[in-house]
């Protein structure tokens, strides 16, 4: 596999062509932003620790039947995935109240939303990244309504997936974000799963796992990611 030119670098990523024209490398940086990149910093090991959480998630999900870009880890930061046209919508997947949506509609931090709350906001850094309904997404063309009904089912059955498997680790998964993309005529999962797009709990403390310690200055970063690779490794050894 012969790494190539640059295609796209995000705040957190770099995604590179390669020999293979359906196929991309995804290297993931150790930059850390928040709040529209007002608040940045480069950290250290942030990007190969993100690497190895996030293929272990994909490579779970895989196993329980989640479509994904994802093809195989090849680098300590380095993920080889297949190349996606991206849908602009990004997808939040709530089981707890907390963040924007707690300041948004002044919901009680931690009021659990049964059945998960599913909502999706436009993908556009320049406008903030706003929530919109589905009615944006058809009248934007961004995606079909048969399209946005598969997001949200893989959104709800990725959630059912990672919830109690995390729980079974410790770790409460509060909310995240999933991005999904066209690899063909399927919708797949894409971008990554790790404790840059979800919101992680210690189950016993509270802990925050995850980069709200860096958005509100919560603790190191590293130390609380590391404690979720070191809990997702741990449930390796176990099995």
């Amino acid at each position: 596999m012969e790494k190539r030119e640059k295609l796209y670098e995000g705040k957190a990523k770099i995604i590179y062509k390669t020999d293979e024209p359906d196929k991309v490398i995804m290297e993931f940086k150790d930059s850390a932003t928040a709040f529209d990149a007002v608040k940045k910093a480069e950290i250290k090991g942030k990007g190969v620790i993100n690497n190895t959480i996030a293929t272990f998630f994909f490579e779970l999900l895989k196993d329980k039947g989640i479509p994904s870009h994802y093809i195989k880890k090849l680098s300590d930061n380095e993920m080889l995935v297949y190349k996606v046209d991206i849908i602009p919508v990004e997808v939040v997947v709530r089981n707890l109240a907390a963040g924007s949506i707690v300041k948004r509609l002044g919901i009680k931090e931690k009021t659990e939303f049964n059945p998960p709350l599913v909502e999706f906001y436009l993908k556009n850094d320049e406008l903030h990244d706003p929530i919109i309904c589905e009615q944006h997404i058809y009248a934007m063309n961004l995606a079909k309504p048969e399209e946005v009904a598969k997001m949200k089912e893989l959104a709800l059955k990725i959630n059912e997936i990672l919830k109690e498997f995390m729980k079974e680790n410790g770790i409460i998964l509060v909310d995240f974000k999933l991005e999904f993309g066209r690899k063909g005529d399927e919708i797949v999962l894409a971008d990554e799963i790790s404790p840059d797009t979800c919101r992680f709990w210690d189950i016993k403390t509270g802990e925050s796992l995850d980069k709200d310690r860096f958005r509100f200055d919560l603790g190191d970063l590293i130390e609380g990611y590391k404690k979720v690779l070191e809990k997702l490794e741990g449930n390796n050894e176990k099995n």
